[in-house]
């Protein structure tokens, strides 16, 4: 589907923007564009890719913020996908600075579809959070809001025209601002590892899973979706044996410092209500679009109401530190750390 297509990632010199070149750079895609704030991480990108592809001549990067809608649409002429990842994720600076992440978050989507469905892009995937359902954070709730713009442009712009999808997932391992680069530069400098709360759990994602979801969605998604992957869970406290058994350090030297501002105990990716509705598709949960209208009175139904159980980390398969250290070692960063 990407063959001589353009597509743009918005917050693309991310882990998901890296991934998703290391993915599709060297296939038949015609063009990626790069669109984000940072010229720096642009300026790294661009020579990294130029020492290691024969295809970098495939990347154009643009400097702009998701929060100007004017950049936005200058970077959107004559696309055909736009893979949107551009957001603030730190649970605790969301926190401290709520309408920061509602600048980006939230009205930044908003751009990002508007632009998109001017442009006439055929489809956009935005990606969403486990700290979406049921949030207790201000990034979880500002992502939840973000799921509500897309759905709701996905009611009232025809899907042959764009498709907008939203991908939902758990924690993915080694990406940036996660724990496992941090917890590797404690060991490395004989400190103890900051565990939060050993017994918390989360779901566990590599990031080549992550754009698996991702190209799933670009594929099978209809307008309105947001789609899930069946991802396994762990412990916080499974996490660090895991990494210290991998790099030989001591799992006894920890230091819990307690839960962060806006952590859950453990996360969910679909709610009870979410699960009543949703649809197996294999490896991944679709939940449809309710896309009835405000006339409720129509006698068309309704969403299923009966009996569902939340998908959550405490109740999914959970790893042992041996099957995570199989994920860890699965991952570029770990690959390149272990070398």
């Amino acid at each position: 589907m990407f063959k001589n297509k353009t597509l743009l990632i918005t917050g693309g010199t991310g882990s998901f923007g890296n991934a998703v070149l290391r993915r599709l750079l060297e296939t038949d895609i015609g063009e990626i564009r790069v669109f984000s704030r940072d010229e720096k991480k642009q300026d790294a990108m661009r020579h990294e890719y130029q020492a290691t592809s024969a295809h970098a001549d495939k990347l154009r990067f643009y400097i702009g913020d998701v929060r100007d809608v004017q950049s936005v649409k200058h970077a959107m002429h004559g696309v055909d996908y736009v893979f949107h990842a551009a957001a603030l994720k730190q649970v605790p600076s969301c926190e401290f600075f709520p309408i920061e992440a509602v600048k980006t978050n939230v009205m930044g989507t908003e751009n990002v579809l508007t632009a998109a469905i001017e442009s006439g892009v055929r489809k956009v995937i935005c990606l969403s959070t486990d700290k979406a359902a049921y949030p207790v954070s201000a990034m979880g709730a500002t992502k939840v809001l973000m799921e509500k713009v897309a759905v709701s442009l996905a009611r009232t712009v025809s899907p042959e025209k764009t498709a907008i999808c939203c991908t939902r997932y758990g924690n993915v391992l080694c990406s940036d601002g996660s724990v496992i680069p941090l917890w590797l530069r404690q060991m490395r400098s004989g400190e103890a590892l900051t565990v939060t709360d050993p017994a918390m759990t989360r779901f566990v994602m590599t990031l080549e899973e992550a754009v698996d979801l991702v190209l799933f969605a670009f594929e099978k998604g209809e307008s309105g979706d947001i789609l899930v992957q069946k991802a396994p869970a762990a412990s916080v406290g499974t996490h660090a044996e895991a990494l210290c058994r991998l790099f030989g350090g001591d799992s006894t030297k920890i230091r819990v410092i307690g839960r962060r501002h806006g952590e859950k105990r453990y996360e969910t990716l679909l709610t009870e209500e979410e699960s009543a509705r949703a649809v197996d598709v294999g490896d991944f949960y679709r939940v449809p679009a309710d896309l009835r209208n405000l006339n409720y009175d129509n006698g068309d139904g309704g969403i299923p109401s009966g009996p569902a159980a939340e998908f959550n980390s405490d109740s999914a398969r959970q790893l042992s530190a041996d099957a995570l250290m199989e994920k860890l070692r699965s991952t570029h960063f770990i690959r390149e750390q272990m070398r």
